[in-house]
């Protein structure tokens, strides 16, 4: 066996420095390098998995197998996954501490024991036995063939899914998993680093399915080496906030499918509920009445959701106006207040401005730009919008009013939650859009959209 060597780790963004530094040249990320003491060892399987030696094979003489995706039972996870676990996938969910991970991977585990009969295994490192016991007293699940295992060492692990052949494997967390060839503590890049690319190793020629949960950093990025995401076949966030009750899961990364997909849930006290109408659950609380209120149709890829657009413009108290934005880009909302002082004549230089996307929603497409615009001037001048009126549209640096895509869907939702008039582009409308019901408000200018909105609700 090779002697010890000693090198340092940035644990962000698994960067390796020759000696202790306190800031990453190659992430910025500050106290971030570590020293990692890596045992010297043959890169040897561990409990039979060896990456065996393979020839070159010609793309044309590979055989493809259509293989059936492993529903969950669960719409919304399996909308995000792009209809379901493909076999013999890695898949890496991160999220805030005390966000639902376990809660949601634990009802994914008992839907698949109950809906396919199959023996499924929970690898938990963080929690006992009782404590998950309680909490799936809680959700009322009961199942013979959920199999929970309080174990960190990578080996035992290895062992029971070569004996047991489950259907799914649950890691939770793969910051607790230690590999006992190295000398580094759980969590460390070299841990993270060799256990992932092990499990990795696993599931691709077992065809077991695992599933990896992920800690995040203080920054929200999911903790341990970038080598991490590279090596998974999809990486899901699980994002909200501890203080509310919903829950989104979007794909950030999935080999198998849409990153555009988003799955949208509620914490409840007996766990998780999929929310299958989430226009309904964003606009529960709207306000029609109220200034500086736009709904605005987007798009998540194949679902259409309304979400609500507040602003609010107020008399700025010191020389710097302050401009602020949750849940859109805050350069998108500068560039749009350029226009709105450039092209429509508004005086916003004075005056603080805050944008907010009702429910935590993060939206980043074109077709909000108009519903922001809007919003501002609605807040400014006090005046609410018409009554059951949506707003979609994207503005260009000129003020004009550009067209966007799939409007027949927006509007499809839009008249499914009861609006009867819509703000869009001119070059949208054809003869099609004109037998909705709904009616259409054409404008080609940012002014037009003014004048046709605010200006026609007093």
């Amino acid at each position: 066996m090779a002697g010890t060597g000693k090198k340092f780790i940035c644990q962000e963004c698994g960067a390796v420095y020759p000696r202790l530094q306190g800031q990453c040249y190659h992430c910025g990320a500050w106290n971030s390098v570590v020293e990692e003491i890596e045992e010297g060892r043959e890169r040897k399987n561990l409990m039979g998995f060896s990456p065996g030696k393979i020839d070159p094979t010609p793309i044309s003489g590979i055989e493809t197998t259509d293989t059936d995706r492993m529903k969950t039972g669960i719409g919304e996870f399996d909308r995000v996954t792009g209809g379901g676990i493909v076999p013999g996938s890695l898949i890496l969910i991160g999220g805030n501490p005390g966000i639902g991970k376990s809660t949601l991977l634990l009802s994914v585990s008992d839907s698949i024991a109950r809906r396919h009969e199959k023996t499924v295994l929970y690898v938990t490192g963080e929690e006992s036995l009782h404590q998950i016991k309680i909490r799936a007293k809680r959700m009322g699940i009961e199942s013979d063939n959920l199999l929970v295992f309080p174990e960190i060492e990578l080996s035992q692990i290895l062992s029971q899914i070569t004996t047991l052949k489950p259907a799914l494997v649950v890691i939770d967390s793969i910051q607790t998993m230690i590999h006992p060839g190295i000398e580094s503590a759980p969590g460390s890049v070299s841990q993270v680093r060799e256990c992932a690319g092990l499990l990795q190793q696993v599931c691709k020629k077992s065809g077991i399915p695992i599933i990896l949960v992920g800690h995040v950093t203080k920054s929200g990025a999911i903790a341990g080496p970038m080598v991490m995401e590279h090596i998974v076949d999809s990486v899901l966030f699980f994002e909200g906030e501890n203080i509310r009750d919903f829950r989104i899961l979007r794909a950030l990364k999935n080999r198998f499918g849409s990153t555009q997909e988003i799955g949208v849930f509620t914490m409840e006290v007996a766990g998780l509920r999929e929310v299958e109408n989430p226009s309904e659950f964003f606009l529960s609380h709207h306000l029609r009445e109220t200034s500086g209120s736009v709904v605005v149709p987007v798009v998540e890829g194949t679902r259409t959701i309304l979400v609500e657009i507040q602003a609010l413009v107020t008399k700025s108290g010191f020389g710097m106006p302050a401009r602020r934005a949750t849940g859109v880009p805050v350069n998108r909302v500068s560039v749009l207040l350029a226009v709105l002082e450039k092209r429509a004549g508004m005086l916003l230089g004075g005056s603080d401005v805050f944008v907010n996307v009702v429910g935590g929603v993060q939206v980043d497409e074109p077709a909000i730009d108009l519903g922001i615009c809007l919003a501002v001037i609605s807040s400014l001048r006090d005046r609410p919008m018409p009554p059951a009126t949506c707003v979609v549209g994207e503005i260009g640096l000129g003020g004009e009013v550009r067209g966007i895509s799939r409007v027949e869907n927006r509007i499809r939702e839009c008249l499914k939650m009861g609006f009867e008039k819509i703000v869009l582009p001119e070059t949208n409308v054809t003869e099609n859009l004109r037998k909705n019901e709904i009616q259409l408000l054409k404008v080609n200018t940012l002014r037009e959209a003014i004048s046709k909105s605010l200006t026609s609700s007093q």
